[in-house]
């Protein structure tokens, strides 16, 4: 069983929905990444996404495409993030990392090379935006072997089929796409959403993330009404904007909001008796 599934478990057992942020790995500056992820963890974290920097970031809005772009100007590559995970591994073993990004990078390392520095890195999972899961399987077959959970996005124009064939190679779980467009967009449709949920549900036994648009405690609680668990990116990493060197108050800045978000999710839900 993979680290995500077992933080997922662990969820449903206590009647908790799951709090996934996303950082750009990189952004501000390198050092940063994972002294931020140890602080999101002890703000009440269960799972971090963590972003490979990528010129051309095509499902993400301008504030993450912006954070691409400073991870970027000093360096940040792949082999990089790597370390970053192994370095966040040697005080944390427990906190599931997935890896958000694009084909390009993880193709120029070689599928295999890449699944065995994750393994050894500590990562839980990974998130390709432009590998559709029908040209995914012998990738997948590689990362399956090595407890690392392939991850997919589900969106509102997503077909049965498309839900069937996702369900056929995701495991941790299914990434649901809450707006028609990229990441920051503000328009949410709720009872959109909650039917989409429920027909993914027909198709997979696997648990619900959402993602996309939400930005507020408010709105991650009426999401977690019907989600397994939320993302938040665009507002976290808006945060890292107007970075002057002064770590400890970003630090301090998404730590404060991630706590609001925690503890208004675990006002609205309640362990499981018996």
């Amino acid at each position: 069983m993979s680290r995500i599934e077992r933080c997922f478990e662990a969820l449903r057992e206590n009647g908790k929905k799951g709090l996934i942020p996303f950082v750009t790995a990189g952004d501000p500056v390198s050092d940063f990444t994972v002294p931020l992820m140890h602080a999101m963890v002890e703000a009440g974290a269960d799972l971090i996404e963590l972003g490979i920097p990528f010129s051309d970031p095509m499902a993400d809005g301008p504030v993450i495409q912006k954070a691409n772009q400073r991870a970027l100007a000093h360096n940040t590559s792949l082999h990089d993030v790597l370390e970053m995970v192994k370095q966040f591994r040697q005080t944390d073993e427990m906190t599931p990392v997935l890896f958000m990004g694009y084909l390009n990078p993880v193709e120029a390392m070689g599928y295999e090379e890449f699944a065995d520095a994750a393994k050894l890195s500590g990562v839980d999972g990974l998130l390709l935006v432009d590998l559709p899961p029908e040209e995914a399987s012998e990738f997948n077959e590689l990362l399956y072997q090595r407890d690392i959970d392939p991850v997919y996005l589900l969106a509102p124009t997503s077909t049965p089929q498309r839900m069937e064939i996702v369900s056929l190679e995701a495991r941790g779980f299914v990434y649901y796409v809450s707006i028609r467009g990229v990441t920051g967009s503000a328009a949410l449709d709720y009872g959109e959403i909650k039917a989409s949920i429920s027909e993914i549900r027909q198709h997979t036994n696997l648990p619900v993330g959402v993602g996309f648009g939400i930005n507020s405690p408010e709105r991650a609680v009426q999401i977690g009404e019907f989600a397994d668990a939320v993302v938040i990116g665009s507002a976290i990493v808006k945060m890292m904007e107007g970075f002057d060197g002064d770590k400890s108050a970003v630090i301090k800045a998404v730590s404060s909001f991630l706590r609001e978000v925690r503890n208004a999710l675990d006002a609205e839900t309640h362990p499981i008796v018996g």
